[in-house]
């Protein structure tokens, strides 16, 4: 357990001392690991914070309209990088490769709109089980092992850094953020293309967005999950109405966890398993199975890239 108090005091003194008299750049996802830097931020240097949130194309169905409405009260720029992200996805099938992919495109657009404002440092929600993760060599992040090696900021903030997600949590209710915010599920930084095995195409991208709502809103409010959510596996045979055809396989994710780095799968039963399917493969014609990861972690991880 983290003293939040003592956390805080510390945190802003870092982030001050860091940044200086710079202006200084932040992702804001929404999530409440970004959530809580920027609230740490603010106090720490006022106007010299710059929250920026980048439509990647890769999001959440209602993302975007959901960020700009959680964050009216804050002067927040929204990029539109759609074409970017998949573009710098394109043809790529390795996990470790889309991660680092994705992560210099991150770096690449914060790079010119900081240019833009005038400013020379990034801050951003890394925390300790990404750090682990990525040096361990289970799998890159985005923001840690999937940085490029060169960029143009004089420093990177990291006030988090050493937080377990749990201790976030904590950190957002000290700070009284909101409890959407508090609790709400991780969400990969590379977003949907993680949840896409092989290449993630516009198409492939519209599926498992959809999918994905479908999976939190039968799930979130009943179990409440550690972390919920779809991904498209591949394509398989089947049969809808009296033709055949091949249409993709979506696999179904639900977990509860303390701190990301182990995981129990959800116990759900088989007849909402079966609603759930029905849902999926009812609302989105192109896909002809639906499967349920019973998969603890170890051995597996959360994510499936």
């Amino acid at each position: 357990m983290v003293n939040t108090k003592k956390f805080i005091a510390k945190a802003i003194e870092e982030i001050q001392t860091s940044a200086g008299s710079e202006k200084v750049v932040m992702a804001l996802s929404g999530g409440v690991d970004s959530s809580v830097c920027a609230a740490l931020a603010a106090r720490a240097i006022g106007d010299n914070l710059i929250p920026i949130y980048i439509d990647t194309g890769l999001m959440r169905k209602g993302e975007t309209e959901r960020i700009r409405q959680v964050f009216s009260s804050i002067s927040l720029d929204v990029v539109q990088a759609e074409d970017e992200f998949l573009g710098a996805l394109k043809g790529i099938v390795d996990p470790e490769a889309k991660r680092k992919a994705v992560g210099e495109r991150f770096i690449r657009v914060f790079e010119r709109e900081a240019k833009k404002k005038g400013a020379k440092c990034l801050l951003q929600g890394t925390i300790y089980p990404d750090i682990i993760e990525s040096q361990g060599g289970i799998k890159s992040h985005h923001n840690v092992g999937g940085m490029p090696t060169k960029m143009e900021f004089t420093k990177v903030i990291e006030p988090i850094r050493d937080l377990y997600k749990d201790e976030v949590r904590e950190v957002a209710g000290a700070l009284c953020l909101p409890k959407e915010i508090q609790h709400r599920m991780p969400f990969p930084g590379p977003g949907l293309s993680v949840r896409v095995i092989g290449e993630a195409t516009k198409e492939k991208i519209a599926v498992v967005r959809e999918a994905n709502w479908i999976v939190e809103d039968e799930l979130v409010e009943k179990y409440r999950p550690w972390q919920c959510f779809a991904a498209l596996l591949g394509l398989g045979t089947g049969v809808k109405g009296d033709n055949r055809i091949h249409g993709w396989i979506v696999a179904v994710r639900a977990v509860h966890s303390r701190d990301a780095m182990t995981a129990e799968p959800v116990n759900i039963p088989f007849d909402h398993l079966m609603k759930i399917g029905s849902r999926i493969t009812a609302d989105i014609p192109s896909v002809a199975r639906v499967v349920y990861d019973v998969t603890a972690k170890p051995p597996a991880t959360i994510e499936y890239e």
